[in-house]
């Protein structure tokens, strides 16, 4: 089959991808003069910053305006999409007064949970009932909450994965464009999962020409956490299908910023510091410390990502046992590495 030939609801897909691109790269410029005259800008912190000069930091609304752009043209308006539409306002207004004048984190919480709360009782966008391994689960009653902890726990998982120039964005577009090609060998190349993945996709592609580094603008907490947001999104709706393969694939392409997230809570518990106090051990901190190049670190952070995306595609497409067996494998070199650095026990000072 030609891959040119691909279509989403009479859209090519490249179109679509192509769309959102290009209204990232003619939006964030403008943001960005936004983001200076409202003074949203992000100053030099040595004790957990690694830029050296004032930065704007609202270009997550360039993303999430050329979300919309894309949602015009080529999305289904549909009961679904406009709970995550209506969601994505209030995590985009939270994220902005954040960007602007720093929230308080139970005022951020408070608005993760309303956004998460109306795309799961509104739009229905829930954990179904699933067999894994011959087990059916059902999740009865509890299937809503569980939704909307989900929903709250990637986008933070997500935002504190935002550290270096380009590693939210270019993580993130792994995780799209994984997931739009999943969608394609699965026949679900007209699914909302898929589309979103498209728009986004094109829209974080876009965002990256400036944010990759050196970076002139950051997503701020406005793009992270809307990012995180519509990624959530996208795996409930893989869940779907009810099936292991919908389970796996979204739970491991979210493996390290997951993992990172866990970790982060554990060493600031042992350390008795707040669950939501900013360090710099995250485990794009501990390349940063050993690599000197924060573009060296993105990049082997973007490898780690593309390996767990190439095994979940080769999950989908051959033999299960053995993808099963290059997962663990995977998994289980991964966390050996990460337990290696300074993540979460200081090794020197353990000497």
């Amino acid at each position: 089959m030609d891959i040119f030939k691909l279509k989403v609801n009479n859209f090519n897909v490249f179109f679509i991808i192509l769309v959102c691109f290009i209204s990232a790269v003619l939006l964030t410029p403008i943001v960005k003069k936004i983001a200076y005259h409202i003074n949203a800008v992000d100053k030099p912190d040595n004790k957990r910053k690694v830029h050296h000069t004032i930065m704007p930091r609202l270009g997550g609304l360039a993303i999430f305006l050329a979300f919309l752009i894309g949602y015009m043209i080529f999305a289904p308006k549909t009961t679904q999409m406009l709970s995550v539409l209506i969601g994505g306002f209030i995590i985009i207004l939270v994220g902005m007064c954040d960007d602007i004048h720093t929230l308080k984190p139970i005022y951020k919480l408070i608005g993760q949970i309303v956004a998460a709360c109306i795309v799961v009782f509104y739009g229905n966008i829930t954990l179904n009932d699933m067999i894994v391994f011959g087990i059916h689960f059902k999740f009865g009653i509890f299937a809503y909450p569980l939704a909307v902890f989900f929903v709250v726990a990637i986008i933070n998982a997500i935002n504190f994965a935002d550290g270096l120039d380009g590693l939210a964005a270019g993580t993130s577009t792994i995780y799209f464009i994984t997931i739009a090609i999943i969608g394609y060998i699965m026949n679900r190349l007209g699914g909302l999962d898929v589309i979103l993945c498209l728009i986004m996709a094109g829209s974080c592609l876009g965002f990256l020409v400036y944010n990759f580094e050196p970076a002139s603008i950051f997503m701020g907490d406005i793009g992270s956490m809307f990012l995180g947001f519509i990624i959530s999104i996208i795996a409930l709706l893989g869940f779907k299908t009810a099936t292991i393969t919908s389970l796996i694939i979204p739970l491991l392409l979210l493996f390290e910023p997951i993992l990172d997230t866990i970790l982060a809570m554990l060493r600031r518990l042992m350390n008795g510091k707040s669950m939501s106090s900013a360090d710099r051990e995250h485990l794009h901190h501990q390349l940063l410390k050993g690599t000197k190049s924060i573009r060296k670190s993105v990049l082997i952070m973007y490898g780690i990502n593309i390996l767990f995306a190439s095994v979940s595609i080769f999950y989908t497409l051959g033999d299960k046992k053995f993808s099963m067996i290059l997962y663990l494998s995977l998994l289980i070199l991964f966390i050996i590495l990460v337990l290696k650095t300074d993540i979460l026990f200081d090794h020197k000072n353990n000497k």
